[in-house]
């Protein structure tokens, strides 16, 4: 597919400077993935959406895709260690990821490859598939205004590493990370592509820390996926489509947090394996008392339909209450805080030590402040049943940067 690149106030004889052999040196530089390429940090090089592609969402807009866009039904998620310590480089860095996953959004090739005697611009596994609904979502962690001090005025107050959550067991190589970068598509090879594509061409500038693949599967006709416990997971999430519910719980408001976070959000992250074995061995009735639903239709214990109010305080004819009270829907609800949940599954072999599933929940939720989040696990604590199931093993909260307008890039206000 011909890709046109529009270039703003660059040069032909900057262009060459920058990158030695042409338009293909824009993307990875002249010897081919030799880290990040020298970047005109107020003149990013401007990549269109592509209106003619196949299973498309576009990439410029007022927040970032990958967050209210309807869920696609695989991730690859990946937490990433920065290996500088200036905002230039971080700020180069942004510039050449953005018209890349422009470029990975439509479905294209970075950049088709001319020279045989460098490797190619783009791994090219996604060669030949369309865009597959690609979207590419990228945030900030606290870490990282740790590390590059001239950011740390940038900083919000709220965004800090998650507190210890009762049951929590931690495991250091799915914890933290200074960027993440969260890919998600309709099929796996293109989510992955994304992800390889923009470490690869940071290389010497980034590591990736810790990764992981999910995936979702939708019932004919569509509805809510289900997770490996068989039951729904997603039901009470904010309407994508209600755009003032929308501003009260997903996006920063102006004068909410920094300026440059307006239009952003919060990303919070969570590695759940889930202990299938023992679940598999739990009564039905069980199972369900566990979640507050049955799990069939998944509607709130003593209702029909997965979408009916749930009611807390319901009893049955002796006086008993419907869900109980240790039950994670109960649980759930008795905080007022939402948060939009964007979650996948995953299944990594086994356990090495005991043979079990490494299996379980990829929990993603976003909200406009992480408080969301820390009073709904708070909840939870030590009470919720759920909890002799599953166990936590990763986390990390991640700000998410605003959309972006055609002729900017990732992060801009940040720099200002």
């Amino acid at each position: 597919m011909t890709e046109k690149w529009h270039e703003k106030k660059i040069s032909r004889r900057s262009m060459l400077k920058m990158t030695g052999i042409g338009a293909a040196g824009a993307i990875i530089g002249a010897s081919g993935f030799g880290g990040v390429m020298k970047v005109m940090s107020d003149e990013p090089l401007i990549k269109e959406d592509n209106a003619s592609s196949i299973n498309k969402y576009d990439f410029y807009n007022t927040h970032q895709p990958g967050i209210i866009t309807p869920v696609q039904t695989h991730i690859y998620f990946a937490s990433l260690t920065i290996l500088f310590k200036d905002a230039k480089t971080l700020q180069n860095v942004l510039q050449l990821w953005t018209p890349m996953i422009v470029s990975l959004m439509n479905g294209e090739e970075i950049t088709p490859s001319t020279n045989g005697y460098i490797p190619p611009i783009d791994t090219g596994e996604a060669i030949g598939l369309d865009a597959r609904h690609c979207t590419v979502t990228v945030g900030i962690s606290a870490s990282l205004f740790n590390k590059i001090p001239e950011l740390e005025s940038k900083q919000p107050k709220e965004l800090q590493d998650l507190p210890h959550f009762p049951k929590d067991q931690l495991d250091p190589a799915y914890t933290g990370g200074d960027i993440c970068i969260q890919a998600c598509a309709d099929d796996p090879q293109v989510a992955f592509h994304a992800v390889r594509n923009l470490v690869r061409v940071a290389s010497g500038k980034v590591e990736v820390h810790w990764a992981q693949a999910g995936f979702n599967s939708f019932p004919k006709g569509g509805g809510t996926p289900r997770n490996l416990f068989a039951f729904k997971d997603g039901t009470e999430n904010p309407q994508i489509t209600d755009k003032e519910d929308l501003k009260r719980v997903v996006w920063v408001q102006p004068g909410e947090s920094k300026a440059w976070l307006t239009n952003g959000t919060y990303l919070a992250v969570r590695r759940i394996q889930m202990h299938l074995e023992t679940w598999d061995r739990t009564a039905f009735h069980e199972q369900e008392n566990t979640f507050g639903r049955h799990r069939d239709s998944g509607a709130p214990l003593g209702s029909k339909r997965e979408f009916d109010q749930v009611d807390i305080t319901a009893k049955d004819e002796n006086g008993e209450l419907l869900m109980p009270e240790t039950s994670h829907v109960h649980l759930a609800k008795k905080v007022k805080a939402r948060m939009l949940r964007r979650s996948y599954s995953y299944a990594s072999g086994t356990m090495t030590k005991t043979g079990a599933h490494d299996a379980g929940l990829l929990f993603i939720s976003f909200q406009k402040h992480p408080q969301q989040f820390i009073d709904i696990q708070n909840s939870f604590g030590r009470l919720d049943k759920l909890n002799e199931y599953i166990t936590h093993r990763g986390s990390a909260l991640f700000a998410c940067f605003p959309g972006v307008e055609k002729g900017s890039y990732l992060g801009e206000a940040l720099f200002k």
